[in-house]
C-alpha cells in the first residue's frame, strides 16, 4: 500500500529549496575541482573526491563514487568536464539502488492478521524525533488511514508533552502515562488501544539515550517483547532519526543505534539547515539501510518520502 504518492511539482520545489546550502556549497567546490579542464582526468577527479568527503558524503562511499566514474572514464575513453555533473549523478544514484532495500520508500505492506503497523521510532534527543512522529502521523491520517501514538519516552516530560502537542494539532488519540513510568508499559497499553480501535497504524516514541548502550538495548529489547504479547510479529519497522545538520556525529549514531537495535528504516531531518546534505549519500550506502524519509522544513508537510532520482537531482542539477 502507497503512503503518499510520489514527488508532485510542489514538493520537488520544495525538496530544491530544502537543500539549497548544500547544493551551493557543493557547486562551488565543483567550479573550484573543474576549473581549466576540458576533460575528467585523474587530477579532476582527485579534486572530485575532495569535494564529496568535505560535503559529508563520508570516505567509504566517496571512494566507491570515484572508483565508478574511474570505470565510466576508462571505458568511454573521453569524457569532458560538462558530462561530470551528469555521470555523478548516474552513479550515486545507481549505487543508492544498489544498497537500499527494493520497493518504493514510501510503502508498506499491512499485516496480514489484521492488526496495526507498528513503527518504534529510535533516536537521541533533539534531532526531531518527537516532531518527525507528529509529521508522519500527519501523513499517514492525510492517506486515510487510523493513527494511534505512544509516548514512550518517560524520561523527558517535555517529550511526552510535545508528543501531546502534535497528536492535538493532527487529531489522533495519544496513549501516556506519567514521567518515568515503563516504557514498555506505555507501548503495551498503545497497542491495545490501537487493537481495540482498528488503528492501521502505531507510532511509538522512545527514549533517546545513548550514554549507557547496554541500558539502551535492554529498554528496547523490552519494549519489543512486551509489544508482541498483543501484535505478534511488532515492532515491523524501526526507524531510526537522525539530525543531518551534525554530519559526521550522524553516522556515529547511527552506528550506536545499529548496533543496540535491528533499525531497519532511516529518517534524516534538518537538511534545510546545512550545507551536509552529502550525509544522506553516505549513511544510506555504510549501513545499508534504507532511507525512508527526509526533514527539509519546519513545516508539517516538509516531512518528505526519500526519492533518491529527485534527491541527487536537486542537490547535483
Amino acid at each position: 500500500m502507497a503512503l503518499f504518492g510520489l514527488f508532485s511539482k510542489k514538493k520537488k520545489e520544495s525538496l530544491d529549496k530544502g537543500l539549497e546550502k548544500t547544493k551551493e556549497s557543493v557547486f562551488k567546490k565543483l567550479s573550484r575541482a573543474i576549473v581549466g579542464k576540458s576533460k575528467v582526468d585523474e587530477e579532476v577527479l582527485d579534486n572530485l573526491e575532495e569535494v564529496l568527503i568535505s560535503s559529508d558524503v563520508g570516505v567509504d562511499t566517496t571512494l566507491r563514487v570515484i572508483r565508478r566514474i574511474e570505470e565510466r572514464v576508462q571505458r568511454d575513453k573521453y569524457v569532458g568536464v560538462n558530462e561530470l555533473n551528469r555521470i555523478l549523478k548516474e552513479e550515486i544514484v545507481a549505487l543508492l539502488k544498489e544498497n537500499t532495500a527494493a520497493g518504493d520508500p514510501g510503502s508498506f505492506t499491512l499485516p496480514e492478521n489484521g492488526g496495526p503497523y507498528v513503527i518504534m521510532v529510535v533516536g537521541v534527543n533533539g534531532v526531531g524525533k518527537t516532531t518527525t512522529i507528529g509529521k508522519l502521523a500527519h501523513k499517514f491520517k492525510e492517506a486515510g488511514k487510523k493513527v494511534v501514538l505512544g509516548a514512550a519516552d518517560t524520561f523527558r516530560a517535555a517529550a511526552v508533552d510535545q508528543l501531546v502537542v502534535w497528536a492535538e494539532r493532527v487529531g489522533v488519540p495519544i496513549v501516556k502515562q506519567g514521567m518515568g513510568a515503563d516504557p514498555a508499559s506505555v507501548a503495551y497499553d498503545t497497542l491495545c488501544k490501537a487493537k481495540a480501535d482498528g488503528a492501521d497504524v502505531v507510532l511509538i516514541d522512545t527514549a533517546g539515550r545513548l550514554h549507557n548502550k547496554v541500558n539502551l538495548m535492554n529498554e528496547l529489547t523490552k519494549i519489543k517483547k512486551v509489544m508482541r504479547k498483543v501484535v505478534p510479529d511488532a515492532p515491523h519497522e524501526i526507524l531510526l532519526v537522525l539530525d543531518g545538520s551534525t554530519g559526521q556525529n550522524a553516522y556515529e549514531q547511527a552506528k550506536q543505534f545499529t548496533l543496540a537495535t535491528e533499525v531497519n528504516a532511516l529518517a534524516i531531518t534538518k537538511l534545510d539547515g546545512t550545507a551536509k546534505g552529502g550525509v544522506v549519500i553516505g549513511i544510506s550506502d555504510q549501513f545499508k539501510i534504507p532511507v525512508k524519509y527526509i526533514g527539509i522544513g519546519e513545516k508539517i508537510d516538509d516531512l518528505q518520502v526519500f526519492d533518491r532520482e529527485e534527491f541527487v537531482d536537486s542537490l547535483f542539477n
